[in-house]
């Protein structure tokens, strides 16, 4: 019974979440907001299918392992290195005034200071999904104002990490004031032999076991390892220290995420990742209670003033403290004005502690689905609000301004070439390309190549070509060229397709072995395809002509009118 049950809550969630996730996506909002719409009406509080809710937060669990793995996979030191200056004051003091301002407000409606400061912390945190998705879709995640706002919500989440190893020590078991100390202490103990333990040893261990894994060539071995390895570390942190198993998979992220082999780690096993979170946003649904909500307007308006207008004046006024032009600022501000699944992470872990209520977990569900709703529409009034905002622009901002055109135009598309594969084709190619002023990024599934290539200081990324994070993490979004030179590539078409979606304007120059698959791959969005049976037909043509005595422009003339017959035939 209890394996139909799971059945059932399986096909019944992620059906929900499919239908509900595809018609938010379609009129512009966050597909999130569908899959806790979803959530919603297979919960108790709805007629109709009840999904089994102790079954979906089990399945939750992992899906909240899995994105903190994500999470970890992601933190790039280099990028809060840049933005330090203004990201980690910045987070740390809007952190601060959210996790005040809902005290305030918890406090008003009569709730516990333990409750309180939970809904606070709840309301302060951002969510990393929606807030890269907005940046993503209006081209804003490479710019300063993106960056800023990746270190911004960086620190945040190491925040909201360290807030999640402590709250057991100090609420567990009801510990009293004398003791807290020492529990702390205790926990950080711990937290830190588990962090040096995993970063010093794991740095060392994981990549020799994903390196003998890669070699078997095996995609479901290599998938397996990487989920194996998630789920594994944050067991034994949970089991052998005592820490959150959030913790164990944000360390667990950190290490494959800085090893060679973290591209395709993301391409290929975090997959997973995405169908187990959309597990945990249904759970998360199936709590809200829209009786709650319809008895409770004011408390949630006051929820989302603190989110919608609270957090983004703090940042805002910070970001401009800080001299950057009112347009930056404004963008940073919108962009961190909603709440997600840490904030659900957070009043988990309060509700198991006995910290918190529904009417807290009620309360911030409703409002991180609002404010996932709106925000992409706020972000989009940025622009035209921009232009009525008087830009302020100090002397160090000019000369900022002509750095970043300069980098600019050293980065010239036409510049920067993708080559899928390093065969005797593709090395030819990437020698001539550089050799002709043009930095060629080398996408290989051959680990012993990528590394051969870091060495020499040339860009290569270890991934499958067949997965957009790969195509990505090489640059072909802002590349002025990509070249499939391996011949029969499995997913060439896919490829081709992906290329075409994340850079419209690239020229895509593809290999084939057969004549048969020129139109499909043309179809498919290729520039031009060249393939081995029509250049070995048009070089026999070639040589019998000039044998015969045609001169240049003959040759010419009949290799394009040969050339045009091959495609015709197979139109």
């Amino acid at each position: 019974m209890h394996s139909i049950d799971l059945i059932l809550t399986l096909a019944g969630g992620l059906g929900a979440a499919l239908v509900f996730g595809f018609a938010t996506h379609r009129i512009g909002l966050s597909p999130i907001v569908g899959y806790l719409i979803a959530g919603l009406l297979v919960g108790p509080y709805t007629p109709g299918f009840v999904a089994d809710r102790h079954m979906a937060e089990q399945l939750a669990e992992v899906g909240i392992i899995l994105l903190m793995f994500g999470v970890g996979m992601q933190f790039h030191v280099e990028e809060l290195v840049a933005v330090w200056r203004v990201a980690v004051p910045g987070a740390i003091a809007q952190s601060a005034v959210a996790t005040g301002l809902g005290l305030l407000v918890a406090h008003a409606f009569g709730w516990t200071g333990t409750a309180g400061l939970v809904f606070g912390i709840g309301l302060s945190v951002a969510s990393t999904v929606v807030l890269i998705r907005v940046l993503s879709d209006n081209r804003d995640l490479h710019t300063p104002a993106g960056h800023i706002a990746v270190g911004w919500l960086v620190v945040e989440d190491l925040l909201t990490v360290l807030v999640l190893v402590m709250m057991p020590a100090i609420f567990a078991r009801g510990a009293e004031s004398s003791s807290v100390t020492v529990s702390l202490a205790l926990a950080m103990v711990k937290v830190a032999v588990l962090t040096a333990l995993i970063l010093v040893a794991g740095r060392r261990v994981v990549p020799w076991i994903l390196t003998k894994i890669a070699a078997t060539r095996s995609r479901e071995l290599f998938t397996l390892t990487v989920l194996a390895l998630a789920l594994g570390i944050s067991v034994a942190s949970a089991q052998f220290f005592g820490v959150s198993m959030a913790l164990g998979a944000f360390l667990a992220g950190l290490v494959v995420g800085r090893s060679e082999f973290s591209v395709r780690a993301a391409s290929e096993a975090l997959p997973m990742r995405d169908a187990f979170a959309v597990l945990f946003f249904v759970s998360v649904g199936m709590l809200l209670d829209p009786g709650f909500v319809m008895n409770a307007p004011v408390l949630i308006l006051s929820a989302l003033a603190v989110v919608l207008i609270g957090k983004p004046l703090v940042a805002l006024v910070l970001v401009l403290l800080w001299g950057y032009p009112a347009g930056v600022a404004l963008r940073i501000a919108v962009a961190l004005a909603q709440i997600g699944e840490f904030s659900f992470i957070v009043a988990a872990v309060g509700a198991q502690l006995g910290l918190v209520t529904d009417d807290v977990r009620n309360t911030l569900i409703a409002t991180a689905m609002v404010s996932i709703a709106v925000n992409p529409l706020l972000y989009r009034a940025v622009a035209p609000l921009e232009r009525w905002v008087p830009q302020r622009r100090s002397a160090a901002e000019t000369l900022a301004g002509a750095a970043v055109a300069h980098s600019a135009a050293d980065r010239d598309p036409r510049h920067r070439a993708v080559v899928i594969g390093y065969g005797p084709v593709g090395r030819t190619v990437a020698r001539l390309l550089r050799q002709n002023d043009i930095t060629p990024t080398i996408v290989d599934l051959n680990i012993d190549t990528v590394r051969a290539l870091r060495d020499e200081g040339r860009p290569a990324i270890y991934g499958d070509a067949g997965h957009r994070d790969t195509l990505v993490s090489a640059g072909v979004p802002s590349a002025g060229s990509i070249i499939l030179s391996v011949a029969g590539l499995a997913a060439a078409r896919e490829v081709i397709t992906m290329a075409r979606e994340l850079n419209p304007s690239i020229l895509i120059l593809a290999r084939t072995a057969y004549i048969r698959e020129l139109v499909t791959l043309k179809q498919a969005g290729a520039s031009v395809v060249y393939s081995g049976e029509g250049e070995v037909a048009l070089a026999f043509t070639e040589t019998i002509l000039a044998r015969l005595g045609a001169t240049a422009e003959q040759i010419d003339r009949e290799r394009a009118r040969v050339h045009d017959e091959l495609l015709t035939t197979q139109a």
